[in-house]
């Protein structure tokens, strides 16, 4: 039974990685959403299962071929919510079995969390390393210590992951930008091709665009005119209550708590900032 389990289990995470590479909008490592399309944007999720599950109930999926969704860092829980056990695995598991559901609407990005985990760069959060958590995660939810199979294919599909995306009306989707300090040496262009050894590793400018913290006007100035766009939507700043708006261009959106949110864009109508933020929803408004 667990031999068939595990099967079923690599199974999904290499189809969805498989999908993931195979994407039709995507260029490089781009995510390109015509004008005919809706995007529903999360922000991190960490493991947080509720607001998952109310996220699929959202979209709607089955009834609505016009809607995508972009889900990211979906890994390394909050062991205080979850009676001390990272069961984050669940997540990423449903996630890319939702992808192998609906492969040209469910979309991700890659993050910080799951970059490291990839990397095997060791993540301390409060005192403890997260990555040795997830994986007991692992152990515990398949009930086998037998993961090694499981741990490759979630490297597979962590590696297939997009790195931005950008939709017809001037938004761009990421983790997170690349810090203001570290401009002069980023190229935006690492979104318009696949990612190499050195754009993954430390220092290189994948790495910095899902690991940058500190966001200026400048940055965005410079951002914007490089990738053509006005607006951008991220995560990995925690927001205790779900979003905020810097700089008049930038929202950061968090999904990984009871005040967690998403932002609906349709993609064919152009917005202000404000409008942008009228827009955001509150997962508990999901019922």
């Amino acid at each position: 039974m667990y031999a068939s389990r595990l099967e079923s289990v690599v199974k999904a995470l290499r189809k969805a990685a498989e999908l993931n590479l195979e994407d039709p909008i995507r260029e490089g490592s781009l995510l390109c959403f015509p004008e005919d399309v809706h995007v529903v944007m999360t922000g991190d999720l960490h493991g947080h299962h509720r607001n998952f599950e109310k996220l699929v109930k959202y979209c709607g999926l089955e009834k609505a071929p016009r809607r995508h969704v972009i889900v990211h860092e979906m890994i390394h829980a909050d062991l205080d919510a979850t009676g001390g056990v990272d069961r984050s695995f669940e997540v990423l598991l449903d996630a890319a079995k939702w992808k192998t559901f609906f492969p040209d609407q469910v979309h991700f990005l890659q993050s910080n969390h799951e970059l490291a985990h990839l990397q095997k760069q060791s993540i301390t959060k409060g005192g403890r390393l997260v990555n040795d958590d997830f994986e007991r995660g692992v152990t515990e939810i398949l009930q086998t210590t037998q993961i090694e199979c499981v741990l490759d294919a979630i490297d597979e599909l962590l590696a297939s992951f997009p790195i931005a995306a950008r939709s017809a009306n001037r938004i761009f989707y990421s983790h997170s930008l690349p810090d203001a300090g570290d401009l002069n040496h980023f190229d935006p262009d690492c979104v318009r091709q696949p990612a190499d050894d050195l754009d993954l590793s430390e220092q290189g400018s994948v790495y910095e665009l899902v690991w940058g913290r500190r966001h200026t006007p400048e940055l965005l100035d410079e951002l914007g005119r490089a990738w053509e766009v006005d607006f951008f939507l991220m995560g990995h700043q925690p927001q205790e209550f779900g979003y905020q708006v810097q700089h008049d261009r930038l929202i950061i959106l968090a999904s990984d708590n009871n005040h967690g949110v998403f932002l609906p864009v349709d993609c064919g109508k152009r917005y202000t900032i404000e409008q942008l933020a009228d827009r955001i929803r509150p997962f508990v408004g999901v019922l």
